[in-house]
């Protein structure tokens, strides 16, 4: 039996899985100690009914998938506009290291997956298809490059890299809590909530509003609310505008790039001309936006694909997974500072190594949820994820591909 819905009936569906997701994480200590994203458990939940479904036969679900990239574009918008001019100075030497620490990573998946398969005596463009192809790419990546792997000869190199990019979407969510949380622990680092807690006597005058930047509690919400409407649609409206207007000068870029560019112009123009500005209502559209689209994005996946990864690629999918943790741990980490910052991002790059730039955001959302922002983190791996990752991963995949073949 085929369910089919539409767009209202899939946000519904959503949004009961989100609370799912929500209600079990609560009732499960392990799941909120490691700061395993909500959205990732409901969708998960979802998935694995899916696969009861497929398995036996007896019923399939087809959701409405048109909205997920707008979604993604509400949130990134959200994310330009937590970004200051200060902080775009600052962040210029982060972008660089945390791009080393990308490159770094991706010719290393690349070398695993490669050099493990040739050791168990399979083609080295299969090890390819569970390096940086299917996990720093994810699944656009995997739909791009399985193709070109064929031609060589690997046979099922597209559906293998497919089943690769899901493995590692569940993998690097599942991971990231763990990395921070541990770092934090081994390095006594403390977010902006614990050491406003410790300075801050009273807890009705703690600065988390300080901390957040976010707009005094007298102005009127409904005000404040349609405030931060306009903006997210006017920017949303104009960084369409210019990432189609790019297209015609030769220019690709994704399009929530666009939004987010026109949040930090708009951002700052408002910060210089003295007006207020909403960042908790912007701040809560985000986590709103970033949330049904996670939840959306796991509810869509067909577990049923993992099945099919069985020998070498399992095999190097587990030993990825393991190398992306130490990786986080002592690579990341120290390349971006050895600070509560770095930790985030150590989080963060687990979800960006293992899956996609939505999934580091989902990994840092929930660990800054309870130990405070960093909006350094925020700004930086966006940022790689949508301006330069994509382009040096396909050159070094090219380059291992002329290699190997």
């Amino acid at each position: 039996m085929l369910i089919q819905l539409d767009m209202a009936q899939t946000v519904a569906l959503a949004a009961v899985f989100l609370v799912i997701g929500k209600l079990i994480k609560n009732r499960v200590p392990v799941l909120s100690r490691y700061f395993i994203p909500s959205p990732i458990i409901g969708g998960l939940v979802f998935a694995l009914i899916a696969l009861y479904g497929h398995q036996t036969q007896s019923f399939s679900v087809e959701l409405y998938d048109n909205m997920r990239a707008f979604l993604l574009m509400a949130f990134f918008t959200t994310i330009g506009f937590s970004a200051s001019f200060e902080m775009l100075k600052k962040g210029g030497v982060g972008v660089a290291l945390f791009l080393v620490a990308a490159v770094l990573l991706l010719t290393l998946q690349n070398i695993i997956g490669a050099g493990l398969a040739y050791v168990m005596g399979a083609s080295p463009l299969l090890g390819l298809a569970a390096g940086s192809i299917s996990l720093t790419g994810g699944h656009g990546t995997s739909a791009a490059f399985g193709p070109l792997l064929e031609s060589y000869g690997v046979t099922g190199a597209l559906p293998a890299a497919i089943a690769a990019a899901t493995w590692g979407l569940v993998a690097g969510c599942v991971i990231g809590g763990p990395v921070g949380s541990r770092l934090m622990r081994k390095h006594g680092l403390k977010g902006p909530r614990q050491r406003a807690a410790v300075s801050v006597p009273t807890p009705t005058t703690g600065g988390a509003a300080t901390q957040e930047n976010t707009t005094p509690q007298k102005e009127p919400l409904f005000d404040l609310s349609m405030y931060s409407v306009l903006l997210l649609a006017v920017c949303m409206g104009l960084g369409s505008m210019l990432i189609e207007w790019l297209q015609t000068k030769g220019v690709t870029l994704p399009a929530y790039l666009g939004s987010m560019l026109i949040a930090v112009v708009v951002r700052n123009i408002i910060d210089w001309r003295g007006f207020r500005f909403p960042q908790a209502q912007l701040d809560a559209i985000g986590s709103v936006s970033l949330g049904f689209f996670l939840v959306m994005a796991l509810m869509s996946m067909k577990l049923w694909e993992l099945a099919d990864v069985a020998g070498p690629l399992l095999v190097i999918l587990v030993v990825q997974t393991a190398v992306m943790f130490l990786f986080a741990t002592y690579v990341t980490f120290r390349i971006m500072g050895k600070d509560y910052d770095a930790a985030v991002m150590a989080a963060g790059h687990c979800g960006f190594g293992m899956g996609a730039t939505p999934n580091a955001m989902a990994n840092m959302q929930s660990f800054t949820e309870v130990n405070g922002p960093s909006p350094k983190a925020f700004f930086v791996i966006p940022l790689v994820g949508s301006l330069f990752i994509d382009f040096v991963n396909a050159i070094i995949i090219t380059a291992f591909v002329g290699v190997l073949s």
